[in-house]
């Protein structure tokens, strides 16, 4: 009898700790994994301490939280703007798949007309949101939306049961209630501060699913770090005093251009902040981590930490070149608006309580497409592969981050003319290496960002035949979704791309 119960407490031990490798979506108590999804909006990836630690700003409850999860060193937007990256994040597409590649609705013309894009992501898609919520799980959204300034295009017409200051608007004209250009969010009391509001929102939610047994999908999508720069007048007065005492208030070495730093001359029309030390934006900062930390907190004490798997990331790089110039994404190159890596490798954390180790570090390159697999097969949610086309499930990356791991390129197309001075260009990152097309005269960059995070040194010479060879797979998988490309421009007498642009092809 005895050993009949030894060998059935070693077989339950033994299933107890397949379950917890194999991450399954069901606790202890059998409730389904819940999801809390923050998406902070124009946050650089050296805005933060986990990965920064000699950065101005202040991110205790970040870095806590990175602290407890995995921290992903490689991880990209799909687009350099935002919103194509919130379109791939609710799709698991590629922008120039759906063809939703800039900004909605931006048009900004220069020596050439941008590539025609819809402005708005579409009702057919099916949603990560609605994906969850048909098998039970309640959503919630707060804040930015802008996937779509027409009627029947919020996120309560794709997937989401509460929607808290999402519209069709994209931006706040203030941050201080009453809130101006913030549809469905009503105003609070004066003064309140709309990143606070909205971590209070999804505090109520969190309180009320903590009564219902069903799973939920919470998406706190904060409008903050964008412009306007607002922030509360203590927390302003807080850096104010930081950066007099650091010896920050002087111009000198506040700016610099890429003329002045790299070989390649594309940016040297702009100045570049190369120093970070703008209070005001380090108020906005500090009140976006505060905010984070407030929704978690409530996670704690509520009880629902071990049940709920939490991702925080940013939806492009930080503002260096335009929009106030308040951040520096030195040492990576370029900011929002730039197809070099300051402008789409963004912070990214993982928890995933009992199955990503605490304090650990993925470096394997993954991209904003990939979510929807991913939080699927957490759910134990069967694939919808005809939907996610361009993501893949990197589950078994958050059980161990160095286990084998193998998907397709990575992929950028932005045939426009960032607002912040970034230029029209397509770019694949395979491996360690980086190749953008310049989609005015098809000028080609290659760069290894393994050895040179910077893209300071255009590889181009040493190397043709890989760059010919990444070159021919940007090409067949741009034919493969259907990507637009620059239009003949009336104004300015250019009639189409470069010669020797691989792009005049495919026009």
């Amino acid at each position: 009898m005895l050993l009949h119960l030894r060998r059935l407490f070693v077989a339950l031990m033994t299933f107890a700790c397949l379950m917890l490798a194999a991450g399954h979506a069901d606790a202890a108590d059998g409730k389904k994994l819940n999801f809390l999804f923050f998406l902070a909006d124009d946050l650089g990836y050296m805005d933060v301490g986990f990965n920064n630690p000699n950065t101005f700003y202040e991110t205790q409850h970040l870095d806590r939280l990175a602290r407890s999860g995995m921290i992903f060193t490689d991880f990209y937007a799909a687009c350099q703007v935002c919103s194509p990256t919130r379109a791939s994040i609710m799709t698991g597409k590629y922008p120039a798949r759906t063809g939703t590649t800039n900004f909605f609705c931006g048009k900004r013309a220069e020596k050439f007309l941008p590539a025609e894009y819809n402005c708005q992501m579409e009702r057919e898609e099916v949603t990560i949101a609605e994906a969850l919520k048909e098998k039970g799980y309640k959503t919630f959204f707060a804040g930015k939306w802008h996937l779509g300034p027409n009627e029947g295009h919020s996120p309560t017409d794709q997937g989401f049961d509460i929607n808290k200051g999402g519209g069709e608007n994209g931006l706040p004209r203030s941050y201080f209630s009453p809130y101006k250009n913030v549809t469905n969010l009503p105003p609070g009391p004066d003064g309140e501060f709309l990143t606070d509001r909205l971590a209070k929102d999804a505090v109520s939610f969190l309180e009320s699913s903590a009564r219902s047994e069903d799973p939920f999908f919470l998406y706190l999508s904060f409008y903050s770090v964008h412009t306007p720069l607002m922030a509360p007048k203590h927390l302003v007065e807080k850096y104010e005093s930081k950066a007099e005492r650091m010896g920050l208030t002087q111009e000198k070495g506040r700016w610099g251009s890429e003329r002045q730093l790299f070989l390649n001359q594309k940016e040297d029309t702009r100045k570049v902040r190369i120093r970070q030390d703008h209070a005001t934006f380090a108020a906005m900062v500090e009140s976006l981590d505060t905010a984070v930390g407030k929704v978690l907190d409530k996670l704690d004490v509520l009880g629902m930490r071990d049940n709920t798997a939490v991702i925080f990331m940013s939806d492009n790089g930080g503002t260096s070149t335009s929009e106030g110039w308040p951040t520096s994404n030195r040492p990576l190159r370029g900011g929002k608006g730039w197809m070099y890596e300051g402008g789409i490798r963004e912070p990214m954390i993982v928890r995933w309580p009992q199955v990503t180790p605490p304090q650990s570090r993925c470096e394997f390159p993954l991209i904003s497409t990939d979510f929807y697999p991913t939080i699927l097969e957490m759910a134990g949610i069967p694939a919808r592969k005809d939907q996610h086309v361009d993501g893949k499930s990197f589950v078994n990356l958050l059980r161990n981050p160095v286990a084998r791991f193998e998907r397709a390129p990575l992929f950028w197309h932005y045939p426009h003319y960032g607002n912040q001075g970034g230029f029209p260009a397509s770019a694949i990152r395979l491996g360690d290496y980086k190749l953008i097309e310049d989609l005015e005269d098809g000028e080609l960059e290659l760069y290894n960002l393994r050895d040179d995070i910077s893209e300071h040194n255009n590889l181009m010479q040493l190397y043709p035949q890989r760059a010919e060879k990444m070159h021919r797979i940007l090409s067949d998988w741009r034919k493969e979704v259907d990507a637009k490309f620059l239009r003949p421009n009336p104004k300015t007498g250019n009639t189409k791309p470069g010669k020797g642009s691989k792009s005049v092809k495919e026009l």
